[in-house]
């Protein structure tokens, strides 16, 4: 049967007013910054609304066992929980391999995987809708999407040889293109943005975000420093030297006068002013699933949101930031990690031919796949003790024809409800129904 995408005039089910409420309820927390850029267009209201989306999903019953290609295994796995678009890009793993993957784990929690593919797809379809792309031929960037995703999730189950994760020697087009430009940045470039030269030495800029700390608030950082130190594996304190702080500072979250987070800057790997590290210490804020779709023996396993963040990014990535680690501050879980210079993001607006776009999408696919397997070899932690990527397999197996119509469906329906849906965001932020964070 034809696909028969569902339009933005038809939003079935839901009067304004009882949406209305959803979204307020679903963005409470979010601050004013964070509003003002969601309503820029939908896309923007999409990305920054992973709150809305899981309660949607949870509602539905999309994450119950017996719906498709969920199971005990499938409905349980670690996934992005925010992954759109804009939530891929180059990084330098702990083997000095610029690798192009996902990045981010603020959302990170265990559930469906079918979240995370139903997200992707229909920012796939929102970003084609805005550039006046058909429905026909949306459906095909979203099953071409679906089938690299397919393909290399069962090259993984049966050998994760076959399917090396996406490097300079490995990757083509623009991802290719992002690695590439993350390669020309350097260590010296951010350091010069970040940091001023003083008596011979480097301290942190302030800078419009910055807050100056007391000796009282400085010594609690460094409290907390420690704690983070003792997350550390002993392979990465060879060098203690590495880790002696030479300043630090507070900063301003986007829309609020608190301090959301704070810069720390370290000898690194050598004596020379070239080899300082920047790292980044930042409160974790608890994901939008365990709210929607809570699983009580994550309390089991983990402390706080800043150890959650940790063991998602490090069961996301395989060969995670060195520098990853995670600690407490007055009861709060804080992530901690390098700023790296070759952090690099995939410019969509950049890509203007048709074909450039289509191969960008079916590498989101393979680099999804290649996320949700990426714990394969390693010490497996309790929450998700079996290989995922052999579970999805097995799953994706049973109804291989489904899967890409599936997505397709959901991806033109979810698009078609985010336009509506940031329609009436746009006039809650401007009649102020939002609380001023």
């Amino acid at each position: 049967m034809p696909h028969a995408p569902t339009r933005d005039t038809a939003r079935p089910g839901q009067d304004t007013a009882r949406r209305d409420g959803e979204i307020l309820a679903a963005l409470d927390t979010a601050p004013e910054g964070a509003l003002r850029r969601m309503a820029g267009s939908p896309a923007a209201f999409f990305r920054g609304a992973a709150p809305l989306f899981h309660h949607d999903l949870a509602e539905s019953g999309a994450g119950a066992q017996g719906t498709p290609y969920l199971d005990e295994r499938t409905a349980r796995v670690w996934i992005h929980g925010d992954l759109h678009a804009g939530s891929f890009g180059g990084y330098l793993d702990a083997t000095g391999r610029l690798v192009f993957g996902v990045t981010g784990s603020g959302e990170s929690y265990v559930g469906p995987f079918t979240w995370d593919l139903k997200r992707c797809a229909a920012s796939v379809a929102l970003l084609g809708h805005a550039r006046g792309l058909s429905d026909a031929r949306i459906t095909e960037l979203v099953r071409a999407f679906a089938a690299a995703y397919r393909e290399h999730v069962h090259a993984l189950a049966s050998d994760a040889d076959t399917a090396p994760p996406c490097t300079l020697d490995t990757a083509d087009g623009p991802l290719l293109a992002v690695l590439r430009a993350a390669r020309g940045r350097t260590r010296a470039g951010l350091l010069a943005s970040r940091t001023e030269r003083c008596d011979g030495e480097r301290r942190l800029a302030v800078g419009h975000d910055g807050v100056e700390l007391d000796a009282a608030a400085r010594y609690t950082i460094l409290a907390a420093f420690d704690g983070y130190l003792e997350t550390l594996p002993e392979s990465s304190l060879t060098r203690p030297e590495a880790y002696r702080i030479k300043d630090v500072v507070g900063r301003r979250g986007t829309g609020t006068a608190d301090t959301e987070s704070y810069d720390l800057l370290l000898e690194g790997g050598s004596d020379v002013l070239e080899s300082d590290v920047v790292l980044t210490m930042r409160r974790a804020r608890t994901p939008s699933l365990a709210r929607y779709r809570p699983l009580p023996d994550v309390a089991e396993h983990v402390r706080h949101d800043g150890q959650l963040a940790v063991l998602a990014r490090c069961a996301l990535q395989t060969h995670a930031d060195p520098w990853l680690g995670w600690t407490a501050l007055d009861g709060a879980g804080l992530v901690v990690g390098e700023v790296s210079p070759y952090t690099t993001g995939l410019d969509w607006s950049g890509l203007d031919d048709p074909e450039e776009f289509a191969a960008a999408v079916v590498g989101l696919g393979r680099v999804t796949a290649a996320a949700h397997a990426a714990g394969d070899g390693k010490a497996r932690h309790p929450l998700v003790p079996f290989r995922p990527e052999r579970a999805i397999d097995a799953a994706l197996a049973a109804d291989e024809d489904g899967f890409g119509p599936l997505l397709a469906d959901f991806a033109h329906s979810c698009a078609a409800r985010a336009r509506a849906d940031h329609a009436l965001f746009v006039e809650l932020l401007r009649d102020g129904r939002f609380p001023v964070r």
